[in-house]
C-alpha cells in the first residue's frame, strides 16, 4: 500500500511537472487559429517598409509563413514563448517585441548575468563578420586566471560555436531594422545571459577563444555576474582639446581649451525629457559667452532616441529646414487608437511618450489631425492617412513642413558625428541634417529603426480565449524630408568612417579631427 501511494504521488507531481513546462499554450487547434490570426492582423495593419524589405532582400510575411509548424507544435510554455517571439522579430522591426501578460504565457526562468567583457563589430570587415574586445571589467584578471586580454582582440567562437553561426543562430530571435544595427547590438549583447535567448546558447560559464592582433589564439572561461564596473565604459568621451562645462540629460556641453577653436561639442546622450530645457539653457550660455556665432559639433554616435529635435535644429542652425513626415497605416484598429490617444491627451494634456512630451504644443495640432483627415480617410477606405509634419509635433498638418530658424539660434556650421547604434528619432535627427544640407555628417549611417505609431495588443487563443502575450504592430511610416521611408532606410553619411579594432578607442577623436579640418578650411 506504502508503495502505490509513493507512485501515485509521483506520477501526480510528474503530472504537475509536465503541466508547468507547458504552461498555458492550450491546443494545436487554438495555436493554429492564433497563428492564423497574427498573420492576417499583420496583413491588414502593418505598415510595411518597401526600402527596408529591399535592403535586407526579404519579405515579411514569408518570413513569418516559415514558422507556422514551429508555433503549431510547440509543446511547453517556453517553446512557444520563443516560437511567438521569433514570429515577431521575423519582421524585422526594431520597434517591435513580445511581453508578459496577465495568465498568458511567462517569460522563460533563465538567470541574467553579465560576462566581464564586451565586444564590437570591426565594420572594415566586408567579407565576413569580425567582433574584437571593446571593454573588459577592471579586475579582468581575477576572473581569468590572470589573463589580460587587449582591446581589439579578435572573438572566435562562442562555447565552441564559430562566431559567424553564433550569429546566423541568434538572428531569428534578435529584432532589427538594419543590419550594422544588428551585428552592434549583437555584439554588445552576446556576453548577457537572458530570457532574451533559449537556454542552448548559454552555459554556466561564458567561454570564448580569442585572436590577439599578434600571436596565437587563447581561450578564456569567465564567470557570469550581478554587476560589472567596466575599464572604459560603453560611451567614449575622450575629446582631446576640450573640457566638459556642464551636463544636461539630452547632451553634455564640452568647450575648446584653445580660445582661438570657435566650436562647442555637444555628447548627445539621447532626445530626453529636457530637450527644449537644455537647447534653450545651450543658447543662452551661448548669448552670455559670444558664442552663438560658434560652430558646433553634435557627437550623436550613441544617441538613443526621444522626440523633438526639430525644436534643437531651429536653434542650432540659421537654415530653414524641411522636418520629418508620418503617415497612419488605416486598419481595424484605427478607431480605437484614435480613442487612445485621444484619452490620453484629454487626461494628460499633453501627447506622451514615456515621461517625455513628443509635441511642441499641447498635442491640439495632432487631436486636429486625428479627427479630420484621418477619420475621413478611414471612411473613404483609404489604405494609408496623408503624410503630415512627424505627429504634427511642431506643425500643423496642413503646412509645407518647413521649420524657421528661432529667433535665436547659432549662426556657425554643423556637423554631426553619427553611427548605428541609435536610431528612432536618432535616424530622424540626422535624416533632417542630411536631407536638408543642414550640415556635414561624419562616421556610420544610423540604426535605421523609425516608425511613426506602434499599436500594442494583448493577445489571446481564439479558441479557449485565454491570454497569450502582448504583440505590437508597426502602424506608421516615417517620412524622411527627401520623401522617402524612414524605416530601415538611414540617410547616409557625407564621409563614411567605419569603427575598427584599430581605431576603436580613438574613434571619437578620428572624427573630432576631421570636422576640426574642415572647419577650419570654411
Amino acid at each position: 500500500m506504502k508503495r502505490i501511494c509513493i507512485v501515485l504521488s509521483f506520477s501526480i507531481f510528474l503530472s504537475s511537472f509536465t503541466q508547468a513546462q507547458k504552461g498555458n499554450i492550450s491546443t494545436e487547434e487554438d495555436r493554429k487559429a492564433l497563428f492564423d490570426y497574427i498573420i492576417a492582423k499583420t496583413k491588414e495593419r502593418e505598415a510595411f517598409s518597401e526600402p527596408k524589405n529591399k535592403a535586407l532582400k526579404f519579405d515579411p510575411v514569408q518570413n513569418m509563413m516559415a514558422l507556422e509548424e514551429e508555433f503549431i507544435n510547440a509543446t511547453t510554455n517556453n517553446e512557444l514563448w520563443f516560437a511567438l517571439k521569433k514570429l515577431s522579430a521575423a519582421r524585422h522591426d526594431k520597434h517591435l517585441y513580445i511581453d508578459v501578460v496577465d495568465g498568458g504565457l511567462k517569460e522563460p526562468d533563465i538567470a541574467k548575468g553579465q560576462a566581464p567583457i564586451r565586444f564590437h563589430p570591426d565594420f572594415s570587415s566586408k567579407d565576413k563578420t569580425v567582433f574584437f574586445i571593446s571593454d573588459f571589467s577592471k579586475d579582468i584578471s581575477t576572473h581569468s586566471n590572470g589573463v589580460l586580454p587587449k582591446i581589439g582582440d579578435q572573438l572566435i567562437d562562442i562555447n565552441g560555436i564559430p562566431l559567424e553561426e553564433y550569429i546566423d543562430q541568434i538572428k531569428v530571435y534578435t529584432k532589427f531594422s538594419n543590419l550594422k544595427n544588428f551585428l552592434i547590438r549583437s555584439a554588445d549583447a552576446i556576453s548577457e545571459k537572458g530570457p532574451h535567448l533559449p537556454k542552448k546558447f548559454f552555459n554556466d560559464t561564458f567561454k570564448i577563444t580569442l585572436k590577439p592582433k599578434k600571436g596565437k589564439k587563447y581561450t578564456l572561461t569567465l564567470p557570469y555576474l550581478n554587476d560589472v564596473e567596466w575599464q572604459y565604459g560603453r560611451f567614449l568621451r575622450n575629446y582631446k582639446g576640450y573640457n566638459l562645462a556642464w551636463k544636461t540629460d539630452t547632451f553634455w556641453l564640452y568647450v575648446p581649451n584653445d580660445t582661438d577653436n570657435k566650436s562647442l561639442l555637444l555628447w548627445w546622450y539621447g532626445f530626453r525629457s529636457d530637450l527644449q530645457q537644455a537647447t534653450n539653457k545651450l543658447v543662452d550660455y551661448a548669448r552670455e559667452h559670444q558664442m552663438l556665432d560658434y560652430d558646433l559639433i553634435i557627437d550623436a554616435v550613441n544617441s538613443r532616441g526621444g522626440s523633438q529635435g526639430a525644436y534643437a535644429l531651429a536653434r542650432f542652425s540659421p537654415k530653414p529646414f524641411k522636418t520629418t513626415g508620418g503617415n497612419l497605416k488605416l486598419s481595424d484598429i484605427t478607431d480605437d487608437f484614435i480613442a487612445k490617444n485621444t484619452r490620453r491627451f484629454t487626461e494628460q494634456k499633453a501627447i506622451m511618450d514615456g515621461e517625455s512630451a513628443e509635441t511642441e504644443d499641447d498635442g491640439s495640432r495632432l487631436m486636429e489631425w486625428l479627427h479630420g483627415p484621418v477619420l475621413k480617410g478611414l471612411a473613404n477606405r483609404q489604405a494609408y492617412s496623408n503624410n503630415v509634419p512627424f505627429k504634427c509635433a511642431h506643425l500643423p498638418y496642413y503646412s509645407d513642413w518647413i521649420m524657421q530658424p528661432a529667433k535665436e539660434h547659432f549662426t556657425g556650421q554643423l556637423v554631426l558625428f553619427s553611427g548605428p547604434w541609435g536610431g528612432s528619432h536618432m535616424d530622424q535627427f540626422s535624416a533632417m541634417i542630411n536631407d536638408n544640407d543642414m550640415g556635414y555628417s561624419i562616421g556610420m549611417p544610423s540604426g535605421g529603426y523609425s516608425n511613426t505609431w506602434e499599436w500594442e495588443e494583448e493577445l489571446q487563443f481564439p479558441i479557449s480565449k485565454k491570454p497569450v502575450a502582448q504583440f505590437m504592430w508597426n502602424i506608421g511610416h516615417t517620412i524622411r524630408p527627401n520623401g522617402q521611408i524612414l524605416e530601415g532606410n538611414p540617410a547616409q553619411v557625407d564621409e563614411y568612417v567605419p569603427v575598427t579594432k584599430e581605431n576603436y578607442l580613438d574613434y571619437k577623436n578620428i572624427l573630432l579631427q576631421k570636422a576640426l579640418t574642415l572647419l577650419d578650411a570654411e
